[in-house]
């Protein structure tokens, strides 16, 4: 699959896995799965065919690793970033010190008066590391890289989740465990 296609094909996956199933006529399940089979008909009738092979190959060779097959193969379900209602039934788990959030600065005034909010998707998004926050920032303009003290949220009773891909989820970052770090 060309690299151009493969881009196509996740956005579209993304669409139908995280956002709207219906464009591919098809339905997720609580946990936000769908058969495999069903998919790739609803991907064919939506004028968007995909074989096997190459949703393989989408799953694989996405950069973010997006999506995930279940451990026998046969259902896929996008890894987190949904609007539609899924309950992707991740355990809490004690976060690492420190996570970082990648924005732009035009947000910026926002995010640190009102904390950090899902928006229309059901958690904030935090990265691991510094890089990845750099990157997510740099995907609409000019990045700027927000800190968040995870450790002091976390004994403070917020309830961290992360998801497949290595991204932690919580339901939101009041302002006050939030620091500005310099871009380099």
């Amino acid at each position: 699959m060309d690299p151009r296609e493969l881009v196509r094909a996740s956005k579209f996956l993304s669409l139908v896995l995280r956002h709207r199933p219906e464009v591919a006529n098809v339905t997720l399940d609580a946990s936000g799965w769908v058969e495999v089979d069903a998919l790739l008909d609803g991907c064919r009738a939506a004028g968007r065919p995909l074989t096997r092979a190459e949703l393989a190959e989408v799953v694989a060779r996405n950069d973010k690793r997006r999506f995930a097959f279940s451990a026998d193969g046969r259902r896929i379900r996008a890894q987190q970033g949904h609007t539609v209602e899924v309950d992707l039934d991740l355990p809490a788990r004690t976060p690492p010190e420190v996570l970082y959030h990648g924005t732009v600065e035009r947000f910026l005034a926002a995010i640190l008066a009102e904390g950090l909010r899902p928006m229309r998707r059901h958690h904030v998004h935090l990265s691991p590391d510094e890089a990845t926050a750099l990157r997510v920032g740099t995907r609409r303009g000019e990045p700027v890289v927000l800190t968040v003290d995870a450790a002091r949220m976390h004994a403070d009773g917020y309830e961290f989740r992360m998801s497949g891909n290595g991204v932690w989820l919580v339901a939101g970052v009041p302002p006050r465990y939030l620091d500005l770090r310099p871009v380099p």
